[in-house]
């Protein structure tokens, strides 16, 4: 569905001929308007692109399930001869699987999303053609519950109603609180997700594949990574960056320590 907006200027040349020479026209006055509201206009950030969301859980899940599944590795094969090149390939497998897993996830839980919405702006757009009134007194309805007056209500339904693109986005809008014209993309939230988790996942893996055969390096860098990764996330979202740092260091070390325990538990039994 493509909607089209059209913004008519008026001509102020008229009403300004009525001003007093030491008077400013409304012409004049919608200029100053204007330049008013140009400086204080502000920019918003993308938040409905689907590359966010899924790029911060693919790189978090990403360090946090290698970091572990190597924790718990190395504390059950120990130091063998042989340990460094088990966790380099548990490592890679567990890469490489978990990348494609979260962007397949990716991939079908946004294009199923968007396919519900869809159906939903079908559905609408059905009740507009056949059940036109009612859905332009509900949309009066609508107007006069966010403390529009009554009479001015019904009459900017009716105009509404009299563009039928225009007043299905709106019921969109109201009914699902959602922009069908602003949906995100299955391709980028699975590549974003599917990139970021590769990344994280490789952290805990860069000593080992260097030929520095170290548990302790592993989970170190991976510390730090959680801690700068936790708090860049923060400040992206506004949030004081400590804050995010620490309680991604926390989560990722609870989840480290309790593999790593599960896999001394049962290397020392197997």
């Amino acid at each position: 569905m493509t909607r089209a907006r059209r913004v008519v200027a008026p001509d102020v040349s008229v009403i300004n001929n009525g001003s007093s020479a030491g008077e400013p026209g409304l012409g004049q006055q919608s200029t100053a308007d204007g330049q008013a509201s140009e400086a204080h206009e502000h920019q918003h950030r993308d938040v409905s692109g689907g590359w966010l969301r899924p790029a911060v859980f693919g790189a978090m899940d990403g360090l946090v399930t290698n970091v572990s599944l190597i924790a718990g590795v190395g504390a059950g094969v120990g130091a063998g001869g042989n340990s460094s090149q088990f966790i380099i390939l548990t490592g890679l497998a567990g890469l490489a699987a978990g990348a494609f897993s979260m962007a397949t996830g990716e991939y079908v839980s946004v294009s199923s999303q968007n396919e519900l919405v869809q159906a939903e702006v079908r559905k609408e757009r059905y009740e507009l053609e056949h059940n036109s009134e009612s859905e332009r007194l509900e949309l009066a309805e609508t107007f006069r519950m966010r403390g529009v007056d009554p009479d001015l209500a019904d009459k900017v339904a009716s105009q509404l109603s009299a563009h039928p693109d225009s007043a299905l986005d709106l019921h969109v809008r109201e009914e699902l609180g959602i922009d069908p014209g602003e949906l995100p993309s299955p391709l980028t939230a699975a590549a974003a997700s599917l990139t970021t988790f590769a990344i994280g996942a490789l952290i805990p893996l860069i000593p080992y594949l260097a030929g520095y055969d170290s548990l302790a390096a592993a989970l170190g860098l991976a510390a730090v990574a959680a801690f700068v990764g936790g708090g860049v996330v923060a400040r992206l979202t506004d949030r004081p960056f400590m804050r995010g740092a620490l309680r991604q260091l926390l989560l990722g070390t609870f989840a480290a320590g309790l593999t790593y325990l599960i896999g001394h538990l049962v290397g020392t039994h197997v």
